[in-house]
This record gives structure tokens, sequence and C-alpha cells, in this order.
């Protein structure tokens, strides 16, 4: 290397191997000009994520540019080739590739993906969608086949937060070196509390405008019934008890349960369970979270010659297929699509602006007022 070369800054900072391989990586660009990370990779012996760091540490340290998938060498006698400098936008973002991880492929997540794939055409962008499971106990391995694979410049992801791994695979997330964007989930880094940027639905809001319409109609006892493995119980349970207070009902006198999936053997007897305790305490209608917990329950009222919305008004919450059962459902609609959406812009204007500030969208439901609804009759 010349003497005019660019050299690695603050050595002492940083491991041998760490400053050795950076050395290199500036010197390849010297040689070759702008490279795409994948050939980096290649060349220096690294993985993608490895080279990525490298390349936000020098990015920092004004010796290289992001462009168009890959990075340039700053010279003194040039100017920095930025996404700027060739055109904000889809330009800047022409090529890039975005990996996208969901907990499930046949519920919820599709139109979500398809929200995400829109946007991600409108930009020039690609998409590589990979399925988890709400059951997984680990999901870094997935992340990490999908960063080192696919050589992916951002990621869209919905991880459990509740495995044993969580706090892990979020740090590790944190260490990538380009824009990761959380589907749904929210989460915090180090002891400051630093916020990932994410995308989230109000399903509290979804939740108290359910309340507000069953209230609206008359019922004074509005019952909740939730899928008890389902991150976003939590959520329709705080907007649900937030509303009850608003409107002045007790949340005590009424029903409050949490159901298994259809998995379980034991499903059957907790749905009937449910509507025992609905005629017990009186309760005229029930918010339901979600909508296979509530089309169950409207079976087990025909089987027991309970009329839907006569002897029990039900509103769904999730708004997949609640417009398709007879009766046709109210329903809380999440705006799914829109969640997509909006994930990739966060991705996209992180890209561009990577010194801009963490951004948390939060996007408000709708709800749908079909025919599982009415006024109590006694």
């Amino acid at each position: 290397m010349t003497k005019d070369s660019p050299t690695v800054g603050t050595a002492e900072a940083r491991g041998p191997l760490q400053v050795a391989r950076r050395q290199q990586l500036l010197e390849a660009l010297q040689r070759d000009g702008a490279m795409r990370i994948s050939d980096l990779s290649q060349a220096l012996g690294a993985a993608p994520v490895t080279i990525r760091r490298d390349i936000a540490q020098l990015a920092a340290e004004g010796l290289v540019s992001r462009v168009h998938g890959g990075v340039a060498l700053i010279t003194p006698d040039e100017p920095a080739i930025t996404d700027e400098a060739t055109g904000a936008g889809s330009d800047a973002l022409g090529g890039r590739t975005l990996g996208m991880l969901v907990p499930s492929m046949d519920y919820y997540w599709p139109d979500v993906a398809r929200g995400a794939e829109e946007a991600a055409r409108e930009l020039d962008m690609r998409v590589v969608l990979r399925g988890s499971s709400y059951d997984t106990e680990d999901d870094k391995p997935q992340l990490a086949r999908l960063v080192e694979r696919m050589a992916v410049d951002g990621l869209i992801i919905a991880p459990r937060m509740d495995a044993p791994t969580s706090e892990r695979t979020i740090e590790w997330l944190d260490q990538l070196g380009f824009p990761v964007v959380l589907l749904e989930r929210t989460a915090t880094l180090g002891s400051h509390h630093a916020v990932m940027e994410s995308v989230v639905t109000d399903h509290a809001l979804g939740a108290a405008m359910a309340v507000r319409h069953l209230t609206s109609l008359g019922h004074r006892k509005v019952g909740l019934v939730v899928a008890a493995n389902s991150p976003t119980s939590q959520h329709v349970r705080r907007g649900w008890l937030d509303a009850t207070a608003e409107c002045g009902l007790d949340p005590n006198a009424t029903v409050v349960a949490a159901v298994p999936d259809a998995r379980a053997p034991e499903r059957d007897a907790a749905l009937d369970a449910v509507l025992r305790q609905c005629q017990v305490t009186g309760t005229t209608a029930l918010l339901v979270h979600a909508d296979p917990e509530a089309i169950a329950l409207v079976q087990h009222c025909e089987e027991r010659h309970l009329t839907v919305p006569g002897d029990l008004s039900i509103v769904a919450y999730d708004d997949e297929v609640a417009e398709l059962f007879s009766p046709p459902l109210t329903a809380v609609r999440p705006p799914r699509r829109s969640i997509g959406r909006a994930a990739v812009r966060l991705v996209a204007d992180r890209l561009t602006d990577p010194e801009r500030p963490a951004h948390r969208v939060v996007i408000s439901p709708s709800l749908r007022v079909r025919e599982s609804t009415a006024p109590p009759t006694a």
C-alpha cells in the first residue's frame, strides 16, 4: 500500500485480525474500485455479516461510502459517492435485497409479506421470505443462514420474544451492521434501553374499539377470550381493560379466559367452559382473539342452541376469515399490508440515511361491523 493510501484508524481499539482485514478491504477497493459485499466476502475469506460490520466502521470514519449494494473507496482527490450523489429514492436502493422472517406462512403473515413485497418492488428492491415457527426456541440459526447465504442488505423480522434465547438474538441483530426492523414486536438494547426500529399495530386501540362498539349497543358485561400462546393477546387484554374502565364496566363481573390452540385436546372443554361462564355471569358480549377462536365459539353456541348475536354478540380480532363465516363476524382488522409496507420503508430510509434517529411506527387497526353483534335481548 502506498503512503497516500487510507489506513484503518484507532487500531488500538480493535483486535489485530480486525485491523488486518479492514486494511485488506481498503486495499481491495483501491485496486478494484467499488465492490459488492459478496465479492469482498469471497476475496477476504470472511462472512458477509463480518464484512458489513467492517464497512459500517470504515464508513463512520469517512474512508468508504455505501453504493448500490456494495461499497466504494473515498480518496482525498475525489468526492464521496453516496446515495444522494446517485439519486435518492428507488434509484439509490435498486438491487438491494431484504431478508424477511415471519413465524407463520399460512395465517396473518401472508398479507404482511405481500405488503412488504409491494413496497420493495416500488423501490426496485427484492424480498427473500422465510418462515419460522411460534414454537421455535431459537431464531438465530435461521437468521444467520439468511444473512450469510443471501447477502441481504437489511432484515425485517418477527422473532420470538419469549424464548430463552431472545435476548441473545436481539443483541446479535444489533451487531449486524445493517438495518433491522421488527414486525409486530418491540425491543430495547443495553443499559440505556435504546430502541430497535419497529412497526406494530396498535392492538390495544383495536380491542378498545371493539369494547366501545359493544357498549354503544347496550352491553354492560363484555368478556374477553384470547389465544393462550399468541404474543398479541397481552396487547388485546390491555386494550380491553382500559376500555372497560373507560366505559364504567366491571372486568371482574364477566368472562376472562385464555384458550389453547386447535391442536390441544383440551380446547373443546375450554370453549364450553367459556360459554358456561357467560351464562353464570350474565355476559352478553365477547371480544375474541383470534378468528379461529371466535369461529369455534360460534360453533359451540350452535351446539348449545345459543344464537349469535341474539344470545351472545361476538367481535373477532384479526379479520383474517371472519367475513367469510356465517354469520359474518364483526371484527377488528389489523393493517397487515400497511405493516409490511412500512417496514420496508424504514429499512430503505435507514439505508439512505444511516444516521437518522430510530423510528417506531404504530399503525391503527379498523373495526368492521357485520352481523355477529347486536343490542342485548335481555
